[in-house]
């Protein structure tokens, strides 16, 4: 068996051609740009039967460009054990191609999903909408420590962005005319117009991304998941991309890093922290969104309670608990093509032992979650109501007029009660004018003479 493995690197890349019976090795070193590589792989890669790469930044368009040539490839991980280099005296590109080359002939290395180039786009737009909102944090830390520095007080949170925003250009002036007493109002006025421009870059990626969750059914399912919202649907479907590639619901656990590390040697076997494996990103928004799921989603906040046992020590790890299911109910519905039905939680909560009746009844009559585009409708649909009915509690008089005009003898009665008759009125008067039992006269604290 042949093997053209490639050491890819930022300008140059080492190509090794490795034949696994007679042992021969090849070896090229080219540029990392297409043509050359497209020349090696017609050249070179027709005499091989597979071409091995490792996972980094320019393997997508290599891979691409392999397999649009008839080649197959294998796109491998470097964080397995294998590749931790220990007590090795030399260490060099051609060294790392050779060593690529044997493991493959040996069967030791584990491929990695390679997806499209669209979704690879969409991964990236969704990774830099984080990095967008990271940059536009610490532009607004930097002008809160001019601020503090300078013994300047600006309103807290998010409050100084909007309405303290005028506080703060009170402050700014060109860099040009500032005073050498004042330069930090010039470096004001530059961070003020950099922050603007990234809130509107911001606002347009953000909108682009709405765009395409309106017309990808993947990010409309997940959204079903009460406490899961856009931008945590965009995230799981951009780490997921095919959700068959994974068997079984721990997998997806140990994907996102939110399974424990296990130390077992002869007896001793215990768990520790949790790997932190995987896209760091996507473990990050699952934790928050197993926090917010707390208070719109019923079915979490049991799960939350059953594993923190009322006990303070437990509620971050409840937390982490609580995003591992989020993350594995998500590729569940992803895998199933279906969207989140409470009465499936129903069959899958009591299958594991009984359930608590409060929350039986809350799910089963739960209404399903609305999206962005329902909630508008459902608000304008609302404001329509409430206008008709102001302009028709206008147009008919009201509850009271209407009692006061049929009312012919002018006497104005309480809603449900008639109008009294003479001995009604003379009974009610002989009884308001008895006195009081000695007993009440008691309670109230004043004397009463015996007659």
């Amino acid at each position: 068996m042949k093997i053209l493995a490639l050491d890819l690197g930022k300008f140059n890349s080492v190509c090794c051609l490795y034949d696994s019976k007679t042992r021969n090795t090849k070896f090229l070193t080219t540029p990392t740009k297409r043509e050359q590589l497209q020349g090696i792989f017609e050249n070179e890669g027709k005499l091989a039967e597979l071409v091995v790469m490792e996972s980094c930044g320019p393997s997508g368009w290599i891979n691409d460009l392999a397999v649009s040539l008839g080649l197959s490839t294998l796109v491998c991980s470097t964080n397995e054990e294998a590749w931790r280099w220990a007590n090795v005296k030399r260490k060099t590109d051609k060294d790392d191609a050779l060593k690529l080359a044997r493991m493959a002939a040996m069967g030791e290395l584990k491929s990695v999903h390679m997806p499209s180039p669209q979704h690879r786009e969409f991964r990236s737009l969704v990774k830099y909408r984080k990095t967008l909102d990271g940059r536009i944090n610490k532009t607004k830390n930097t002008i809160r420590a001019w601020f503090v520095n300078h013994g300047i007080e600006i309103d807290k949170g998010d409050k100084a962005w909007h309405t303290g925003r005028e506080r703060i250009n009170s402050f700014r002036k060109p860099i040009q005319d500032c005073t050498p007493g004042e330069l930090w109002k010039g470096q004001l006025d530059i961070e003020l117009t950099i922050l603007d421009s990234l809130s509107l870059q911001l606002d347009t990626v953000v909108k682009k991304l709405e765009q395409l969750g309106k017309d990808d059914e993947r990010v409309k399912r997940l959204r079903t998941i009460p406490g899961v919202g856009p931008r945590t649907a965009e995230i799981l479907v951009a780490c997921f991309d095919d959700p068959h590639r994974f068997e079984n619901g721990r997998q997806v656990s140990a994907y996102f890093g939110l399974v424990p590390r296990q130390y077992q040697s002869g007896e001793t076997d215990r768990n520790g922290r949790i790997t932190k494996r995987g896209n760091p990103l996507a473990r990050t928004i699952l934790v928050e969104c197993a926090w917010a799921s707390l208070r719109y989603n019923p079915w979490a906040k049991n799960i939350y309670e059953r594993i923190c046992g009322k006990q303070k020590t437990r509620k971050k790890k409840a937390g982490i608990a609580l995003a591992r299911k989020i993350a594995v109910i998500a590729w569940a519905m992803l895998r199933d093509q279906k969207d989140w039905e409470p009465k499936r939680m129903i069959e899958v909560t009591e299958s594991f032992g009984p359930m608590p009746a409060e929350l039986k009844e809350t799910l089963t009559t739960m209404k399903p979650k609305e999206n962005s585009d329902q909630r508008k409708s459902r608000l304008r649909r609302e404001a329509r109501q409430a206008t008709v009915s102001g302009e028709s509690s206008k147009a008919n008089p009201t509850k009271q007029s209407t009692r006061r005009s049929s009312n012919s003898s002018g006497q104005v009665t309480k809603k449900g009660h008639q109008p009294q008759s003479s001995k009604q009125k003379q009974k009610s008067a002989s009884t308001k004018s008895k006195p009081r039992s000695r007993t009440k006269a008691k309670r109230s604290g004043k004397r009463v003479s015996r007659s």
